[in-house]
C-alpha cells in the first residue's frame, strides 16, 4: 500500500505511515451501509412505543405506590406528571412516525412507476357526478345585473 500523503511504498493497512505519520486506513474494506430510511422510522415507532409504556408504567406506579398519601412530597406528583407529558409527546411522536411511514410507501410506489388514477382515467369517471347546468354560477358577479341600476344620472 502506498501512502495517500507521501506516496511511500509498503505500508501496511490500519497502520502509520512510516515516513510520514499519517494513519493509513484500508480502503479495501467494505465502509458500512447506512440503514434504509423505512428501517430507521420502523426503529422510531418501535422506541416511541417502548418509551410510551414505560413513562406510563413508571407514572401508574409512583401514584399507585407512593402518591396519594398524607406525606406524599410534591416531587412525587412533579415526576408522575412529567411522565406522563413524555408517554404524551411519545404518543404523538408514533403517531408522525405512521403518517411519515405511509408518505414514504406511497412516494416509493410513485418512483416506481405505480401512478395514483388520474381525472381522466375511465375507473375515475364513475366518481365524478355531471353537473347540474341549472345551477351553474355566472362567470362574474356583475354579469346581467346591469338592468337593476338605477338610470339616474349623478352630477358631480
Amino acid at each position: 500500500m502506498y501512502c495517500p500523503n507521501c506516496g511511500k511504498a509498503d505500508q501496511s493497512p490500519e497502520t502509520y505511515c512510516r515516513q510520514c505519520g499519517v494513519f493509513l486506513t484500508d480502503l479495501s474494506r467494505m465502509v458500512k451501509q447506512e440503514a434504509p430510511p423505512e428501517e430507521n422510522l420502523k426503529v422510531n415507532q418501535v422506541l416511541s412505543l417502548m418509551t410510551v409504556i414505560a413513562s406510563f408504567a413508571l407514572a401508574i406506579l409512583l401514584y399507585a405506590i407512593l402518591g396519594f398519601r398524607e406525606n406524599t412530597h410534591w416531587l412525587i406528583y412533579l415526576t408522575a406528571g412529567l411522565l406522563i407529558a413524555i408517554g404524551a409527546w411519545q404518543i404523538q411522536t408514533f403517531i408522525r412516525t405512521r403518517r411519515l411511514r405511509s408518505q414514504w410507501k406511497r412516494r416509493e410506489e410513485l418512483k416506481r412507476g405505480k401512478r395514483p388514477p388520474s381525472l381522466h382515467d375511465p375507473s375515475t369517471s364513475k366518481l365524478l357526478s355531471t353537473p347540474a347546468q341549472s345551477a351553474a354560477t355566472p362567470a362574474s358577479i356583475t354579469d346581467e345585473t346591469t338592468r337593476n341600476l338605477d338610470s339616474k344620472v349623478r352630477s358631480s
